[in-house]
């Protein structure tokens, strides 16, 4: 979720200097029974199927053995939680499956191009579409043009959870669409600045929707062995979009009305993600809450194929056994019972946001041009690719080094980074190192962001929150995100100018430090856990 930091930073950077281009180092950045399940009649090798199945069950109480005795440990680290008494098995998908997940993560995933899309599509624009709206001279209203993105993807963010939970999560994608299509067409077409503003707002409402339902359909359709793998993949897309914006505005110097075409490309994907969901099972978990027990099975054929059906509607169901709970609503998240794995959520995104990424992104063009590297195209390419390379990594390891470890290296390597970045604006005796070390400290900080700061939270959220309050709950932190994105845009530029960018740079240090205290204290490991043993972890000893 980093990318989003960026347009805070260009957007409010916007009303302090007038007719300039803040954007050319955008890119860093219910209990059920089994009735409803269809069990197959036996056939002539009867006797042998009834073995598998004894064996099946053999290892189901062991699986249940194991769940209780991680779960206790899990509770012991995670300092107890809310009230459920859940009975939650594992949901693995052991063995070669016959279904598959990649291409309807893929659909998905084209939300988290547009989420990226949108928010660097105007690190070129701006200047040439000023021009053309006769605002070249208003550095406010190109502020607004920015910040609309943000203020409305505030608002998507915490109306996602709830349209995830009363539509589904691809019926959600669905409507997500529009406003992504029609904010893009707007944005486009505009003639004045009153309509680039609300298609901007409605762009930033689409993305702010996807920003809570990408990550929260690709954890619930993942097999738990690769689910940390696949999770990330939304952030690496995300940074991929950011970098097919700035490839996007190449052409704007042959061609000043190019910006129109940056905006209107981004119809097509907006069309083909509600095309593709309309092909995209649901996600069965959803369904199973719903009480849709025939549909859940289709959609588990097609994602995990038919030999799995019996097996994980049946995890999926127990999961829920113990609870005729309605859903949640908002004020549930605040109680005694979730509050405190609530609030875990909304604090790793609070220290994303304090850790600084704000100030390397802004700082970064002069950075770099201090270590003779004058073109900003090339600043932002650099800080891209290694925005882009860290994630690649991220994904790769998540599963192996898993999320806690990720989240604590990764903000243990931001805080030397900055502590590298301050030294290098004040210590005199690295005066003749300074543009080197201020280089190389960027990139140091871009990756260390990367591996874990920016890609975790968003993938740890739906993994560490109860099926009955996830939706909404990873909507809230999500807001919480937006929220702060906004107000520490609005107010970084005043705290630069009043105590200097290397003190800043040195609390920002701080910052990660603590956030390395929280995490050790209060984050629980969720590598290869399903996410119902993970509910069970969290929710059963309060």
């Amino acid at each position: 979720m980093q990318s989003s930091t960026y347009a805070a930073v260009k957007g409010n950077a916007a009303f302090a200097f007038q007719r300039r281009s803040f954007f050319s180092n955008l890119v860093s950045r219910s209990a059920t029974t089994t009735t409803g399940i269809r069990f197959k009649p036996l056939h002539s090798s009867a006797w042998k199927a009834m073995g598998a199945k004894l064996a099946r069950a053999e290892n189901g109480i062991h699986s249940l053995s194991s769940v209780k005795a991680r779960s206790g440990r899990a509770q012991a680290s995670s300092g107890g939680g809310g009230g459920d008494e859940e009975e939650a098995m594992p949901l693995r998908s052991e063995g070669k499956s016959s279904g598959t997940v990649l291409p309807f993560v893929g659909v998905a995933c084209l939300g988290a191009i547009l989420f990226g899309y949108h928010l660097g599509v105007v690190n070129g624009a701006l200047e040439y579409l000023a021009k053309d709206l006769g605002i070249a001279d208003n550095a406010v209203l190109q502020g607004w043009i920015v910040s609309a993105l943000l203020a409305g993807a505030t608002v998507g963010s915490f109306t996602g959870g709830a349209l995830a939970d009363k539509f589904g999560r691809t019926r959600t994608f669905q409507l997500d669409a529009i406003p992504l299509a029609v904010g893009a067409f707007l944005c486009a077409t505009a003639q004045s600045v009153q309509t680039m503003i609300v298609g901007r707002l409605l762009a930033g409402v689409g993305i702010g929707i996807s920003s809570a339902i990408v990550p929260l359909y690709i954890s619930e359709i993942s097999p738990t062995e690769i689910r940390g793998a696949l999770g990330s993949v939304n952030q690496l897309f995300i940074c991929i979009g950011i970098l097919a914006a700035l490839i996007a505005g190449l052409p704007l110097a042959a061609n000043p009305l190019w910006w129109r075409t940056m905006f209107g490309v981004a119809v097509i994907p907006s069309v083909l993600l509600a095309i593709g969901m309309g092909f995209s099972p649901e996600s069965p978990r959803w369904l199973v809450q719903q009480g849709k027990l025939t549909q859940a099975e289709k959609a588990i054929k097609t994602l995990y194929g038919k030999e799995k059906v019996v097996e994980l509607v049946r995890d999926l169901s127990n999961s829920g056994q113990g609870t005729s709970e309605p859903e949640a609503g908002w004020f549930d998240l605040f109680s005694r019972r979730y509050w405190k794995v609530v609030s875990v959520g909304a604090a790793l995104f609070l220290f994303q946001q304090l850790a600084g990424i704000n100030a390397v992104v802004y700082y970064s063009t002069s950075v770099f041009r201090s270590a003779g590297i004058e073109s900003d195209v090339a600043a932002s390419a650099l800080v891209g690719a290694s925005n882009v390379f860290g994630t690649a990594v991220a994904s790769s390891l998540m599963d192996k080094m898993g999320r806690k470890s990720l989240l604590l290296t990764s903000f243990g390597g931001m805080a030397l980074s900055m502590l590298l970045l301050s030294l290098s604006f004040t210590w005199k005796a690295l005066a003749a190192y300074s543009g080197t070390l201020a280089v190389v400290g960027t990139v140091l900080y871009v990756l260390s962001f990367s591996l874990g700061a920016g890609p975790v939270p968003a993938l740890l959220l739906p993994e560490i929150f109860a099926s009955r309050i996830r939706a909404k709950a990873v909507a809230l932190s999500l807001g919480m995100h937006w929220i702060s994105n906004f107000v520490i845009g609005l107010y970084f530029l005043s705290v630069v100018t009043k105590f200097g960018i290397s003190s800043v740079y040195l609390g920002f240090a701080g910052v990660c430090v603590l956030a390395v205290m929280y995490i050790a204290g209060n984050v629980v490991e969720t590598k290869g856990r399903s996410l119902e043993e993970i509910e069970l972890a969290l929710t059963s000893g309060a």
